[in-house]
């Protein structure tokens, strides 16, 4: 990252379904195809996940004929409480962000709290829409 000042984006949800299967749904292809950085215009082209430490992921949404990559890679998995990886948009910013996801079983769901670190100040508040309308695409998923 360059030496401009960046932004931390929290956002916290809670489901209704257990913290395993929330965990689950973030690296499972064919749930992820629902809901991770799937529009509602667009259409999910491509999925891919290797969901281990150092495994890469792809996602492209298709929007207006224009395919978007979402990348990133894996740099911990720690089973079903916490999920951090990088994240790029290449066609926006080559630059990498990082997004940790803390899961905690709550009553009979969880409570899910996404921190997403290095989001450039000028896109915190679009930021912040955007995971939280995964969060309701997830839980769409899910339900």
């Amino acid at each position: 990252m360059t030496g401009e000042r960046r932004a931390t984006v929290r956002v916290t949800h809670r489901f209704s379904q257990s913290a395993e299967r929330v965990f689950d749904a973030w690296l499972d292809p064919a749930k992820t195809a629902k809901f991770l950085f799937a529009t509602a215009t667009g259409q999910m082209v491509r999925t891919e996940i290797d969901a281990r430490v150092g495994g890469r992921f792809v996602f492209v949404d298709r929007r207006d004929g224009e395919d978007i990559e979402h990348v990133g890679k894996y740099l911990e998995i720690d089973w079903p409480r916490r999920l951090v990886f990088s994240f790029a948009v290449p066609k926006f910013s080559a630059e990498f962000t990082r997004v940790t996801i803390e899961i905690a079983p709550s009553g009979g769901g969880c409570e899910l709290t996404l921190i997403h670190e290095g989001v450039l100040p000028d896109y915190a508040s679009s930021t912040q829409g955007g995971w939280k309308m995964i969060f309701e695409g997830l839980a769409a998923a899910l339900a």
